[in-house]
C-alpha cells in the first residue's frame, strides 16, 4: 500500500469515529427513549395490572386475598418507581438552567396531600402552618417532597406509620427549613450519607433507592442542602433546607 492510500485509510478510520459531543447526543437520545418507554409503556402496563387486582377482590379466598394484596402493594410500588426514574430523567436531560421561585406552601401542602390519599393506613400530621414564602426551586421540588414522604412510609416498620411534617423561615441564615419526621426505624449513622447515594437501598428495604439520590441531586441544584437526625422517641427526621427567594 502506498503512503498516500495509507493516509487516505487512516483518514477514512479517523472519520467514522464518534466525537465526545456526538456521544453524548447519542446518550441523550437512548435515556430520551428509555424515559419515554418507562413514562408510557411500563407504567401503562403496571397500572393494568393493578386495575385488574382490584377486580379479582370478590373472585379469591381469604387465602387468595393475601397474595392479591402483596401483588397490589408491588404494583402500586413499581408504579411510583416510574415516576421516580421520569424525574430523575428530567433532571439529567435538563440544560443548564437556573433554578426559578417557587412558593413553598403550594408544593409541600400538595405533596402532603397527595401521599396521604394515596396511603390510607398512614397517619399524617401537619405541625403548625407552612409559611407563605418563595424558595430557590421549580416544579421539580414537588419530587423532593413526594420521595422523602413516600420513603417515610414505605421504610416504615410501625403500624400505623406516623409522619409529621413542619416547616420554618430562618431569616438570617435567609432559608427554609423543612422536616418530614417519622417513627420507622430510623437510619444508622454510618448509613445517613450513604443512603442519598445513587442505587443506594438502604436498610434492606424494597425499592431501586434511586428516590434519594434524586433527592439530592435536586436539592442540591437549587443551592441548598438535606441530611437526616433521630427522631425521638423513634424514627427519623428528613431535614430540607433551600435558600429564600
Amino acid at each position: 500500500m502506498s503512503e498516500d492510500a495509507g493516509s487516505e485509510a487512516s483518514g477514512a478510520t479517523l472519520g467514522t469515529e464518534t466525537s465526545p459531543e456526538e456521544h453524548l447526543k447519542r446518550q441523550r437520545d437512548d435515556l430520551q427513549l428509555l424515559n419515554q418507554v418507562m413514562r408510557h409503556d411500563i407504567r401503562n402496563d403496571l397500572q393494568l395490572v393493578g386495575a385488574y387486582a382490584e377486580l379479582l377482590n370478590d373472585h379469591v379466598d381469604e387465602e387468595g386475598k393475601e397474595y392479591l394484596e402483596i401483588i397490589k402493594k408491588n404494583t402500586d410500588s413499581a408504579v411510583s418507581l416510574t415516576t421516580t426514574v421520569r424525574d430523575l430523567a428530567e433532571v439529567l436531560l435538563r440544560e443548564e438552567t437556573e433554578p426559578s421561585h417557587i412558593s413553598l406552601s403550594r408544593v409541600l401542602s400538595q405533596q402532603v396531600e397527595e401521599v396521604r390519599s394515596a396511603y390510607s393506613e398512614a397517619v399524617f400530621t401537619v405541625d403548625g402552618s407552612f409559611p407563605d414564602r418563595e424558595v430557590v426551586a421549580d416544579e421539580m421540588l414537588s419530587s423532593v417532597f413526594r420521595n422523602i414522604l413516600r420513603n417515610a412510609i414505605q421504610h416504615n416498620d410501625e403500624t400505623p406509620p406516623k409522619v409529621t411534617v413542619s416547616a420554618s423561615v430562618d431569616e438570617a441564615a435567609d432559608v427554609a427549613e423543612v422536616r418530614i419526621a417519622d417513627n420507622g426505624p430510623g437510619v444508622p449513622e454510618p448509613q445517613r450519607d450513604e443512603i442519598f447515594g445513587k442505587g443506594e437501598k438502604g436498610l434492606d428495604s424494597p425499592g431501586a433507592g434511586i428516590g434519594l439520590y434524586l433527592v439530592r441531586s435536586l436539592v442540591e441544584i437549587y443551592g441548598g442542602d438535606v441530611w437526616v437526625e433521630d427522631n425521638e422517641p423513634k424514627g427519623a427526621v428528613f431535614v430540607v433546607r433551600l435558600p429564600l427567594a
